[in-house]
């Protein structure tokens, strides 16, 4: 039986464990562009940092992944899962995004919080328990691509290849609390078309004027049926265009919504009503992430919370939506600084996120050996 003082990691164990090489990586990786499709390089340096420490690893495009050492199939298998590209430099950068940077307890880079400092953690978290003889579980680690662009090439296209999986742990940062529900995401591309005529003439309706009424709709509708958890179903006209030029009324204006799901709605139904209301033409685009919800009695929710990780609703989707199994966001760092210029991660958050991803799983294992 595994004994109640075996499940706690030393505390000096914990502040060396792996850190330096681990702040190491992320380094490297801050200095490595990896705009979403064009990752090539850091999943390079993923790669082979797992390999010149003994791990073997799959690669299928710029995504990396590996299993413990003493993978058992017949076990179940938690995912432990971040992103390692980026959005382009907000243009307010005053540092070079590319060039990590430390200035006391803070690193500063491109990608810094998001999510490099999830994806390094839980690698640094995966290799304290790589050689573990007799685990309850294996772990499967997964540096995956594209995900700020939700394209098709990111965990989207390994999840097959990973095999069966029973729980997972999504690195986003979130201050190291839970993000135990998130709502879901669809866009819409909407068209209004009328026959463009000269700005003087007055021959019918303008397709910029027609847009407004439908855009007006999108602001102030409100979906009756509220989720218990993710509150209201939220529409967001986010882009407009209106082809033409001066003195002529034009003849087409296209206009983007994005939609915050629910569980209160299936996305036809959300589509349904959206035609019933407006005018324009409307056509969902290929990407669509579902709403995400775990159970708080979860024991991974449960086993957090001892931890002093709080619950929370997340208005974000991450790869997270693509997952058809329990699932939870946690990860250092805080969303509110992802994608903002000079983006930074504090190195103290970094430190507690190892301990806290490490204790996690150390209490799940104590909890399966002695029940």
């Amino acid at each position: 039986m595994l004994l109640e003082q075996d499940r706690l990691i030393p505390e000096e164990q914990l502040n060396h464990h792996r850190f330096q090489e681990t702040l190491s990586l992320l380094k490297a990786l801050i200095g490595t562009p990896s705009f979403s499709g064009e990752e090539s390089f850091t999943a390079t340096l993923i790669q082979c940092f797992l390999q010149n420490r003994g791990v073997e690893t799959h690669r299928k495009l710029h995504n990396i992944w590996a299993f413990n050492k003493f993978y058992d199939p017949g076990k179940p298998t938690i995912l432990l899962n971040s992103h390692h590209d980026t959005v382009k430099p907000n243009i307010g950068y005053t540092n070079d995004p590319f060039r990590p940077m430390v200035i006391g307890d803070k690193l500063y880079g491109l990608g810094s919080n998001d999510a490099g400092g999830s994806l390094v953690t839980l690698l640094a978290t995966f290799l304290h328990f790589y050689e573990r003889l007799n685990l309850p579980y294996n772990l499967c680690y997964a540096a995956t691509a594209e995900k700020e662009t939700s394209g098709e090439n990111g965990l989207k296209l390994v999840l097959p290849d990973l095999g069966p999986l029973d729980f997972a742990i999504v690195g986003e940062p979130t201050l190291m609390n839970l993000a135990a529900a998130e709502q879901g995401l669809m866009v819409l591309d909407c068209t209004v078309t009328e026959r463009s005529r000269h700005a003087a003439r007055d021959e019918g309706d303008s397709a910029i004027y027609q847009t407004l009424k439908d855009i007006e709709w999108f602001s102030t509708f409100t979906f009756p049926k509220v989720s218990a958890t993710l509150g209201l179903v939220k529409m967001s006209v986010t882009t407009v265009n209106a082809s033409g030029r001066h003195l002529v009324a034009p003849g087409a204006c296209s206009f983007t919504v994005d939609i915050r799901m629910t569980d209160a709605y299936s996305r036809d139904e959300v589509l349904a009503v959206v035609r019933q209301h407006v005018n324009c033409t409307v056509e969902p685009r290929d990407v669509y992430l579902r709403p995400s919800i775990i159970d708080i009695d979860h024991p991974v929710i449960l086993t957090a919370m001892t931890l002093g990780c709080k619950t929370y609703v997340s208005p974000e989707t991450p790869d997270q939506a693509l997952l058809n199994i329990p699932s939870v966001k946690l990860g250092p760092g805080d969303s509110a600084r992802s994608h903002m210029p000079d983006e930074y991660i504090f190195i103290s958050e970094i430190q507690h996120g190892i301990k806290i991803y490490i204790q996690i799983l150390e209490n799940i294992i104590f909890t399966l050996i002695n029940q």
